[in-house]
């Protein structure tokens, strides 16, 4: 590790003009580019107390050995220097996006004397038109087979092309109308290549003129009685009509855009483009990124924007629409308008259906982000290799083949829920998940919470262990529950010989398996509450530790220094999965439960009533009003409700004060509008 002093640059060495920097190692590879609109106090930046910067940025600077700087005239020079040394020296540190997966392309080869119609895919050749991307190959196929009808461009190989030119017969296409068959000569090179740009020109989005050009020949045809030819004009404009059809409007001005959106976490960012021609979509492009750089959603934009239009082989459209304009946006803007020949507007979209369309890309870029950590997570190999960086990181007997997780969420103080979650062998058991009420005090005491919530899961399964034959829950002011569709009631142990599996259901019992290592959800602090709690068991052989979200650093019992895992580690990748997956199931139970509380309005409080005679309760009398301003004999009128419960029921509603919400059941709709859930002037919610 090297000290950043030591190559420091002399003060005043440094020029104030825009330039681009190279940080290099000590082989002199480069690690790092950057530009600059002022190259002194960026580069200044970087050598100020490591405890100052970054995870990310620290470990660069120490990693680097030397920096050097090129200065340029413009800020919109550095860009495109910034670029061609990040393409040609492929920095390790830089943002650097792949391919999400291999999108096919449809491509006219204008290189060639006979240009051919083809789905491609992979890197772009020089003199080749391309169209795309697309989701899937047979779209292409589909198109094409439509157009051939009107532009009979041929789709053959050169080795068929070449063989039906030594025979003097063409092919099938040939015989059938799609194909001109240029390969017998019944067209010449020049009427084919005439053919393959009118294909170009379709695609591209100028339909209008072919489709009135073609409605022009069907009218004269059938004002000559050229009835086959008329009908066989009315066929090709059906069929141009339908290939059109397979890509919807989206922009009803006939925009030409491309929308750019970003779906991102501390680890990874996926972007999705969606190309807009004609304001129709046609086509889409998907990138992954792992986040090395300390960049925010801006420089993302910036560097997407670079990869997409860079090479030069993407034409660049009159707007781009992207999620957050690139700081500052004019050299960006002044770049792509010289790329393009004429002024493009660089925007972030505010209303109407740009917005929408942008929102629609962005869940597009979502789906890509989790579906390429559920193929990441999903590979043997990739999931092995993580559970060993953990057990190496924390120095463990064994790989953790079993995680918990556990975290705490409430809404300022109340309803405070925690979830637990199971990983076996890196993959999510999601049949093992349980979900914990936590009364008895209130208050965002997250500390407090996790002890609690170690100790009672910790307790049944000592309890289990010891095969008791008494219930399971043991006697605290909380209660467990599994996820929706799971059994969470409380079993009790019938047979002591059975173990940890129940010999009725031949599933194991709830709290049967300690995990070989348990994270929580936070730093220091949890990790300190969650060993006491153990302690307190006198369990010492569950591994525990801490993944603090801030910084994703691990946190061991007892150390004043956590442990940071390489940023490429498979193993921080496991860990960060395991902590959002609680993190989520803890929210949804929070919110279901606060959800409730709003639409029975304090109901689930009175002891004794359950959720069926609750529900009994506001399907009988309607709303919350009518059910307060209700006699116990009325009450007792509603099946399943006794006297006495009907008396405490009474007796809860009247020293409480107004329900949250009067909702009547049959619809969902607010009906009692004196109710106010957070004192006067507080907005009401539908449940």
């Amino acid at each position: 590790m090297a000290d950043p002093s030591t190559y420091r640059p002399a003060p005043g060495a440094i020029p104030l003009s825009p330039g681009v920097y190279r940080f290099r190692d000590e082989h002199g590879r480069v690690i790092y580019v950057g530009k600059a609109k002022s190259l002194r106090p960026r580069l200044s930046s970087y050598f100020q107390d490591l405890a100052g910067l970054h995870p990310r940025t620290a470990t660069m600077v120490t990693t680097a050995a030397s920096v050097e700087w090129t200065v340029v005239g413009t800020e919109v020079e550095a860009l495109q220097l910034e670029y061609s040394w990040i393409k040609e020296f492929d920095p390790r540190f830089n943002v650097k996006y792949r391919d999400d997966k291999s999108y096919p392309e449809l491509a006219v080869t204008l290189n060639e004397e006979f240009p051919r119609v083809q789905v491609m895919r992979g890197a772009h050749k020089k003199g080749v038109r391309y169209f795309g991307p697309y989701g899937h190959a047979w779209a292409i196929r589909e198109t094409v087979d439509l157009l051939l009808r009107v532009f009979p461009v041929r789709t053959c190989s050169n080795g068929v092309f070449k063989r039906a030119s030594q025979v003097g017969r063409p092919c099938l296409l040939g015989y059938i109308g799609k194909c001109a068959a240029p390969c017998v000569g019944k067209v010449s090179a020049d009427e084919h290549r005439a053919l393959a740009e009118e294909f170009c020109d379709f695609m591209a989005g100028r339909t209008g003129g072919h489709l009135r050009r073609l409605e022009q020949q069907m009218q004269e045809a059938a004002a000559a009685m050229e009835y086959e030819k008329a009908a066989r004009l009315r066929d090709d404009i059906g069929a141009l009509k339908r290939a059109m059809e397979k890509n919807a409007v989206v922009l009803a001005d006939g925009t030409d855009a491309d929308v750019l959106a970003l779906a991102e976490d501390e680890l990874e960012a996926a972007v999705q483009i969606f190309h807009v021609r004609g304001g129709r979509v046609r086509g889409q492009r998907g990138w992954v990124t792992d986040r090395v750089e300390d960049v925010d959603t801006a420089s993302l934009v910036e560097h997407a924007l670079q990869q997409l239009y860079g090479s030069g082989t993407e034409n660049v459209p009159r707007e781009v629409l992207v999620p957050a304009l690139p700081e500052p946006s004019g050299p960006v803007r002044e770049w792509l308008t010289g790329l393009r020949g004429a002024q493009v507007d660089l925007r972030v979209p505010q209303r109407g259906d740009k917005k929408d369309l942008m929102a629609t890309v962005h869940r597009n870029a979502q789906q890509a982000l989790a579906l390429h950590k559920t193929k990441r997570a999903s590979d043997l190999t990739t999931r092995s290799r993580a559970l060993q960086e953990i057990a190496d990181a924390l120095e463990l007997d064994s790989v953790p083949l079993r995680i918990e997780c556990f975290d705490i969420s409430h809404l300022q103080g109340e309803d405070v829920v925690a979830s637990m979650v199971v990983f076996e062998d890196g993959l999510a058991r999601k049949s093992e998940y349980r979900r914990f009420q936590i009364r008895g005090f209130a208050g965002q005491d997250d500390v407090r919470s996790m002890h609690e919530v170690i100790g009672r899961r910790f307790r049944r399964y000592l309890q289990e262990r010891e095969q008791t034959g008494e219930w399971a829950v043991p006697e605290d002011t909380g209660t467990d529950e599994a996820p929706d569709g799971i059994d969470g009631t409380a079993e009790p142990v019938e047979d002591p010989a059975a173990g940890p599996v129940d010999p009725e259901t031949g599933r194991p019992r709830r709290f049967a398996y300690p995990p070989q290592l348990l994270v929580v959800d936070g730093g220091q602090p949890q990790v300190a509450a969650a060993r006491r709690a153990l302690d307190e068991l006198g369990i010492d052989d569950v591994a525990l530790c801490g993944l603090a979200k801030r910084l994703e650093e691990v946190w061991l019992p007892g150390q004043d220094d956590p442990v940071v895992l390489p940023r490429t580690s498979e193993g921080l990748y496991l860990l960060q999965r395991v902590r959002d997956e609680a993190h989520r199931f803890a929210i949804a139970y929070q919110r279901s439960k606060r959800s409730k509380r709003l639409t029975t309005g304090g109901l689930d409080a009175v002891p004794g009533l359950g959720e069926t005679r609750r529900q009994a309760l506001l399907k009988h009398f309607g709303s919350l009003k009518r059910l307060r301003t209700a006699t116990v004999d009325e009450l007792c009128e509603v099946p399943g409700i006794g006297r006495r419960t009907a008396e405490t029921v009474a007796a809860a509603l009247a020293s409480r004060p107004p329900a949250a919400l009067a909702v009547n059941t049959a619809t969902g709709e607010i009906i009692d509008d004196s109710a106010d859930p957070a004192g006067a002037g507080a907005p009401r919610e539908t449940p």
